[in-house]
């Protein structure tokens, strides 16, 4: 199913503006787990709208937890919490105030387990399908380098920008603290994420503090892969986690 039928599909949905307070779960590491308590902005049988003050990546799974209205369950009709599986089809920041930042967040229903998959890597990322005969949306997993030329720019993976951005880098222990520190440069930037140089010899999955004291940030990353460049430097892929790097300034 194309991207354009979806969104006229979920157009036909009736939604409901229930304020209902809401627990999201975002694990985007086996060992990394992030929640936020918001109120629901709508909600249907098939997908949900809120706030979150941190952005969640588009494609990514999230698990949230609400009092739902027993009528708009598929199951567990008899919970006091209905606990139920998004995909992430949106995410658009609001507002221009960095202190104050939050972002409209919009999910598509998939089921009261995600895939199998899913356990092993919480990072990968997922599109969905057709809806199934019980009303939520399948899954398939989303292409490396996936055509988005027909999306809004909003739905677009994040362009990198292949210049120098000074950034100190923190190697966080098992408690959060900083176990060592180095500053780089990045070889690539984007909202997301970023190629840095590195001394650290570290595996995909170490979580860092990476901070800018030009643009006064501070964000957690995820390492997702690491390279030798033909120069015999290392470069880490790092995916931020808590907050996008603000670029205004570098476009």
């Amino acid at each position: 199913m194309s991207s354009p039928t979806v969104e006229q599909d979920n157009r036909r949905i009736q939604r409901y503006a229930l304020a209902l307070p809401t627990r999201i779960e975002v694990r985007v590491d086996p060992k990394y787990t992030w929640n936020e308590i918001t109120r629901l902005e709508d909600i249907s049988a098939f997908g949900a709208a809120f706030k979150l003050k941190r952005p969640v990546k588009r494609g990514r799974l999230v698990l949230i937890s609400l009092p739902m209205p027993r009528q708009l369950r598929c199951y567990d009709y008899l919970e006091p919490q209905y606990r139920i599986w998004g995909l992430v089809r949106r995410c658009i920041p609001l507002g221009t105030n960095p202190a104050a930042q939050s972002y409209a967040v919009g999910i598509a229903f998939i089921g009261k387990n995600p895939p199998p998959a899913f356990l092993d890597n919480p990072a990968k990322l997922y599109e969905i399908g057709d809806r199934e005969d019980g009303g939520l949306w399948q899954l398939c997993e989303m292409e490396d380098n996936p055509d988005e030329s027909g999306l809004p720019a909003y739905l677009r993976r994040h362009t990198r920008f292949s210049i120098p951005e000074s950034l100190l880098i923190e190697l966080l222990d098992e408690n959060g603290d900083v176990a060592a520190s180095e500053v780089t440069v990045t070889e690539n930037i984007s909202l997301g994420g970023a190629a840095v140089f590195t001394s650290f010899n570290v595996d995909t999955g170490t979580f860092l503090r990476i901070k800018s004291e030009r643009h006064d940030v501070s964000i957690i990353g995820v390492v997702r892969g690491k390279r030798v460049g033909q120069d015999g430097i290392v470069r880490l892929h790092l995916e931020f986690i808590d907050n996008l790097f603000p670029l205004a300034g570098i476009e």
